[in-house]
């Protein structure tokens, strides 16, 4: 347990610039709150201790506005930058050194039984306000952009952006779409990139069909 704690508090003060101490992380950051709470709930699940398990769950959400129901599989150190606003279902699975922004829902679409939620594999990063539905698979060492809403898995070393979400590099190679993502800077939404493409038609057929009346019009006049 202790063991587990000081590979947190590491995790945390490798990837989070703003902490400044062990004791400013072990007191005041929700993440590491929630995280501690869920190791209880897990192991209250797992011997079937069901409303234990829930009531520890319950009141760690009312304390760090983080929901992790007791059935979810959590790897080691993993970092919760912020947390308001997360759900991770009953089936889903994080891997070990994942990286998760607030407002994430790793949840289900409602139309699956039994395994109904997303596995994350190692070292994954999942970008603010990001949607992982379903008994979907992200590859190790994937990124998720912020806002992006995922319902198909996604393979190793990938980066996916959009809603829906589609890979847009693949091992640092670009894939499909110009223009480096990531979680915080100048991300190219497939979406919008082809909405600006049909704007571009649109005008041209703008442009086509005014000539085309000019070009009438001085028919008539001769």
């Amino acid at each position: 347990m202790f063991n587990d704690l000081r590979e947190m508090i590491a995790a945390y003060k490798a990837r989070d610039p703003a902490a400044r101490s062990t004791m400013e992380i072990l007191l005041l950051y929700p993440g590491l709150k929630a995280v501690r709470s869920h190791r209880k709930a897990h192991w209250c699940y797992e011997h079937h201790l069901k409303f234990l398990a829930r009531f520890i769950s319950q009141a760690s959400r009312r304390r760090t506005g983080i929901e992790i129901h007791p059935g979810a599989k959590i790897g080691k150190r993993l970092v919760i930058d912020h947390g308001m606003g997360i759900v991770i279902g009953e089936t889903a699975e994080i891997g070990d050194d994942c990286l998760i922004y607030h407002g994430v829902t790793l949840g289900g679409t409602g139309k699956d039984v039994g395994k109904r939620h997303p596995t994350i594999g190692n070292n994954v990063l999942i970008g603010t306000g990001a949607k992982v539905l379903g008994p979907i698979v992200i590859g190790d060492n994937c990124r998720v952009a912020a806002n992006s809403v995922v319902l198909k898995g996604i393979p190793e070393n990938a980066t996916a952006v959009g809603i829906p979400a589609r890979v847009v590099r693949v091992a640092g190679e670009k894939v499909n779409y110009v223009g480096d993502v990531d979680h915080v800077s100048d991300v190219t939404d497939p979406i919008t990139h082809d909405l600006a493409a049909l704007r571009t038609e649109i005008a041209k057929l703008k442009r086509l069909e005014s000539r085309f009346e000019t070009e009438t019009e001085d028919h008539y006049v001769i």
